[in-house]
């Protein structure tokens, strides 16, 4: 009985510490950026961390679905219909929003110092 409690201790908290990690930024290629100027550089800048700071929810996405199963029963092997319901979120999550939005941060960036553009960024904890 006490290994099933350490066992259950340590995989919560793995859990727990998965989900505290910080979000890192994803790459985001800075020449995308490369026709704007100083001035749009920092407004692009201000409207990423404008939404950053209001919060990102991705849009849920629900479904319905009917197909043929097949599996192994009480009675043996065997098709059958399958009714499945799909109330999750979308592999877009939040998490990978916001290293988007960051990775797109970083690109500008790169980008307005690329220019000798000085812009004003905000430090993140």
């Amino acid at each position: 009985m006490n290994k099933w409690a350490i066992a259950a201790s340590l995989v919560i908290g793995m859990v727990l510490t998965g989900c505290a990690t910080t979000v890192k930024p994803s790459y985001v290629s800075p020449t995308q950026y490369q026709a704007l100027n100083c001035t749009q550089l920092q407004s692009e800048y201000d409207r990423i961390q404008h939404y950053l700071e209001q919060g990102v929810e991705p849009e849920k996405r629900t479904g319905v679905g009917v197909g043929v199963g097949g599996g192994w029963g009480r009675s043996g092997w065997g098709f059958g219909p399958t009714f499945s319901v799909n109330l999750g979120q979308s592999s877009n999550t939040k998490r990978s929003e916001i290293a988007q939005l960051m990775g797109q941060q970083d690109a500008i960036v790169q980008a307005a110092h690329f220019k000798n553009c000085r812009i004003l960024t905000v430090k993140r904890s």
